[in-house]
């Protein structure tokens, strides 16, 4: 369910209401693209079901779903237009459009190719923990969580958000994982990394698919180049890629957490119950191993 995770510590501040959270979504629900719209955002019931609630709370844990449209409107279609307007006013005004009007032009040849573009539609899982006071988006954008973000804090008074930050930073965690051979208890290295030069080389050494436990790789970091991503397990439950940002990356639940459950289980229900019930173990077991959170002491809300 969620394959991705950017994570957030919700400020102490913020009472958790659902009907209020509820009220707070419906003023942006989400709606298919207008004949000359762009761009269309906004929530959509978790379920799938038309008129549905925009939030469902499963175990304890609330889960959203944001939704976006777009129009595929490629730049050479676009171009065409533009260059078949002005050739238009060169041959019956005899002169050729000046900057301005090339760009006036470009924004009604959009305007007129819009109805007719193809629709992109994307959407993210949004989970709020309000025990532990964390927001989850299973994105690996930034940019797409910095405006789920924005909506979520201009919706709700009191809430505020920061990116959980730690003691150690994940870049120097893999590196000593990596050379020491020696993982924090519940966590394993996999056979998946990525080590990037810090000098204006940039130079980049990929694994996949290969043993990390061999002198090549601490070579490597002890000739500063740095581990950018780590494929790590967790309790033999839960496989993903850590990131430098703290972000966690192609997130898979294992056997360990499917087996002996039946097809009968499945369903929006139990998907929602087996994913939070493991990550919601899994984010403080690694915050731990990162030596807790408060690195940089950030505190101001996310925007």
């Amino acid at each position: 369910m969620f394959t991705n995770l950017i994570i957030y510590r919700i400020a102490g501040s913020w009472t958790p209401d659902l009907q209020a959270l509820e009220a707070a979504l419906a003023q942006s629900p989400f709606a298919e693209c207008g004949a000359t719209q762009e761009r269309s955002v906004g929530w959509a019931p978790p379920r799938g079901e038309e008129h549905g609630a925009l939030v469902e709370s499963v175990a304890g844990q609330w889960v959203m779903r944001f939704k976006t449209e777009s129009k595929v409107l490629p730049a050479s279609v676009l171009k065409r237009r533009v260059n078949e307007k002005a050739a238009h006013i060169e041959a019956t005004e005899g002169r050729k459009p000046g900057k301005k009007e090339k760009k006036d032009l470009k924004d009604e040849a959009k305007l007129d190719l819009l109805p007719m573009a193809f629709t992109k539609q994307g959407a993210m899982w949004v989970w709020i923990d309000p025990q532990a006071c964390t927001l989850v988006l299973d994105t690996g954008s930034q940019a797409r969580a910095d405006e789920v973000v924005s909506m979520l804090v201009e919706g709700l008074q009191g809430f505020a958000l920061a990116l959980v930050d730690t003691q150690t930073s994940p870049q120097a965690a893999m590196a000593h994982w990596l050379v020491s051979q020696e993982p924090p208890q519940e966590f394993s290295v996999d056979r998946e990394c990525e080590l990037k030069a810090c000098d204006e080389s940039k130079a980049v050494v990929r694994y996949g698919r290969h043993p990390l436990d061999i002198d090549e790789v601490r070579q490597h970091i002890q000739h500063g180049k740095l581990p950018t991503r780590l494929a790590m397990t967790w309790d033999d439950r839960v496989s993903f890629v850590l990131t430098e940002g703290l972000q966690l990356r192609k997130v898979a639940m294992l056997d360990a957490v499917t087996d002996g459950k039946s097809q009968d289980d499945g369903g929006f229900d139990a998907d929602v119950a087996i994913a939070t019930g493991e990550l919601r173990k899994l984010i403080p077991d690694l915050i731990e191993a990162l030596g807790g959170e408060g690195r940089t002491g950030q505190t101001q809300p996310a925007a």
